[in-house]
Parts: C-alpha cells; sequence; structure tokens
C-alpha cells in the first residue's frame, strides 16, 4: 500500500523541528540585498529575486567547496552590530512562519569579527537578536524554540576558544557546538582538546561528518571525538551492504546516534544523487534516527515544508514518515528531557493528530 497523497497546504501546517540550519545560509535575500547597500559590499546583482537565484545555481555545483564560497556574501553583511540582530531576528520569524516549532541555528562566531565586534559580543548580539524574533513570534501566536550552537572552524585553530564560549553562555540560549567548513583534509580529531573540554562541562557537541569525507570522518567522530549526533552522515551507508550493518553502522543505530539529514544541500554537494535515492529513506526504513533539516534556507533554495514535500513527492513519504523525523529531532535536541517531552507531547503529536 501507498501512503495517501499530503497536499502542501497540509504539510506547510505541520509542526516541525530543524537541528542543522546555519544562520549565514537563511538570509532574507531582500534582506542581503540592503545590508549590502549600506556596507558597500558588492553583491552579484541587487534584485532580490535575481540574487535567490544565483544563489540556487551557485549552489547546484555538486561541489562542497564552492558551496561554501557562496558564503562569502552573507558574511560581509554580519559583522555589525545592526546586521547580526536583524538577520538572527529575522531567522526565527521565518522559522515561525514555515511552523517550525523548534530549531537549533548554528554560525561560526569567528566569522563575525571583522566589524570591531569581539566574539562575546557577537554570540551575545545574535541571542538579542533571536529573543527578539521569539518575542514577536510567540505574540503573532507562533511561537518557536530556538537554541544555538557555535561552530569552530575546523580549517581554523580557534575551535578551543569557541569550545569555551559555548560554555560561557550556556545559560544564555547557546544549547551546543560544531565545528563546520571543508570536511574533506580536516579531521574531527584535529580538533580534540576542544571535544575533551565540552565533555568535562557536560556541553553537547554535533559534528559535520559523512558528508565530503566518508567513514572515517564519521568513526572520528563519535568514536575518538564523542559527538552525540552527526551532521548530515549520508555516507554511512557505505556501512550497509544488502541491508546489513556494519560496525560502525550498527553502532550509529543501535546507539541512537541523530543523523542531521539535508536532503537538496547534499543533491547540491554531490553527496546524493537524487531525493529519491537519497539515504534518509534507506536509513529510515533500517530503523535509523534520522532527521529532517535545510542547512542553508537561501543558499540551497528551501524550507522544511520544501524538504518535506520533496520527500512527498519524490520519495513516496506520508504522514507517519515526517511525524517520525520531527519527533525524532525533538528528541534529538540539546534542551533538557523535560522540554522536549513537553514539546513532543503537547505540541508535535497533537498537531499531526489534527
Amino acid at each position: 500500500m501507498t501512503a495517501p497523497r499530503i497536499d502542501i497546504d497540509t504539510i506547510r501546517r505541520l509542526p516541525k523541528a530543524v537541528l542543522h540550519d546555519h544562520l549565514d545560509g537563511g538570509l532574507r535575500p531582500a534582506t542581503l540585498v540592503e545590508l549590502a547597500q549600506t556596507v558597500g559590499h558588492q553583491l552579484p546583482t541587487t534584485d532580490p529575486q535575481a540574487l535567490a537565484d544565483w544563489y540556487y545555481e551557485a549552489a547546484n555545483s555538486g561541489d562542497l567547496v564552492r558551496y561554501i564560497a557562496t558564503f562569502e556574501h552573507t558574511l560581509a553583511v554580519m559583522q555589525s552590530r545592526e546586521g547580526l540582530l536583524r538577520t538572527a531576528e529575522e531567522y526565527v520569524l521565518d522559522l515561525a512562519e514555515d511552523a517550525v516549532v523548534y530549531g537549533e541555528v548554528r554560525y561560526a562566531p569567528e566569522l563575525m569579527v571583522n566589524g570591531g565586534l569581539n566574539l562575546p559580543e557577537v554570540v551575545e548580539t545574535v541571542q538579542q537578536g533571536l529573543a527578539a524574533g521569539m518575542a514577536k513570534a510567540a505574540a503573532a501566536g507562533t511561537p518557536v524554540r530556538v537554541g544555538t550552537l557555535l561552530c569552530g572552524m575546523r580549517m581554523f585553530d580557534r575551535t578551543r576558544e569557541i569550545a569555551d564560549l559555548a560554555v560561557a553562555f550556556r545559560d544564555a540560549g547557546v544549547v551546543g557546538f560544531d565545528i563546520a567548513g571543508a570536511e574533506d583534509g580536516f579531521p574531527p580529531a584535529d580538533h580534540l582538546a576542544a571535544f575533551e573540554h565540552l565533555r568535562r562541562e557536560s556541553v553537547p557537541f554535533t559534528i559535520h561528518a559523512g558528508e565530503a569525507h566518508g567513514l572515517p570522518s564519521i568513526h572520528q567522530a563519535l568514536q575518538v571525538c564523542g559527538a552525540q549526533r552527526i551532521g548530515h552522515g549520508v555516507r554511512i551507508t557505505e556501512d550497509i551492504v544488502d541491508g546489513k550493518l556494519g560496525r560502525l553502522a550498527g553502532w550509529v543505530r543501535d546507539h541512537r546516534v541523530a543523523l542531521e539529514m539535508c536532503p537538496t544541500s547534499n543533491l547540491q554537494t554531490g553527496a546524493a544523487r537524487s531525493i529519491a535515492e537519497h539515504p534518509i529513506t534507506a536509513l529510515r526504513d533500517l530503523g535509523f534516527r534520522v532527521t529532517l533539516n535545510t542547512d542553508n534556507r537561501l543558499v540551497s533554495g528551501t524550507t522544511m515544508t520544501r524538504e518535506m514535500a520533496l520527500l512527498v513527492e519524490e520519495a513516496g513519504w506520508g504522514i507517519d514518515d515526517l511525524r517520525t523525523v520531527t519527533v525524532n529531532a525533538v528528541k534529538s535536541a540539546f534542551i533538557p528531557y523535560d522540554e522536549r517531552k513537553a514539546l513532543i507531547e503537547d505540541v508535535v503529536l497533537p498537531g499531526y493528530a489534527r
């Protein structure tokens, strides 16, 4: 039997949760144009729709390095207090409009200090913007809880310093840590000091792994560094043959390690061939804790509604599958158990039942 068809309006209304979404990859095109004019940064075009199209076309290169290079323009307008406040607030409002009830936003503070702000000031400013967005969303009747992940850049040497920031701000909205940037050639174990510090301080972290690099990256992230979740992780399939799980894949499934999967982004970077063949469906069927994410909404030209609709249209997903990945995400969120439990029981499940 095939799942009943779900129309786009229903998908749009469903409660959603996103764990893997970059702040500097999700700006509104019109905002990017306005802020760029303010700071004197030249964009490929000053027409918001044409700029959105440019991003989408540039991201479809199949090259992770080129994909990351598109962030030059968004980062250029996120070096001031005004730019950070506005982009953070709008980030939350855009999630709320997409019926996201829980989100984790990640960004690298070290990439936002070229305008005179220091690292703590960057974090404080982003948190103020997020708080303003959450207050406006709640007042509009579309509340959304947003936690922050601070990213260290894996090709640089400030990850231990950023880990200190995550510890310092963990009672002020920062819920965890990540390393980001070009994966191939920059193994997670290079940043072991940061991860050991976070473990000592009981701060959870996820690691980008298994996207541009394969099983060794995932193994290091989990077994050497101690990650609680894996960013992307699509190449865990290399440890699965004819439905039989290897030792690493078995560990990931059996220990309920959440895989932060981003179908559209993975197609753009060449980590997957199509939505229909994306590993998220096969891994779901094998019992892995898969979650559905946007990665970079501007760069990938996507939303959580669009990601869900693609899986419905091209991979045969039904309402039960969408509910499962949403519950999976909330279960694996880096917030206290009682908050996760309340979100699932009071918001997510009733929303799907309706």
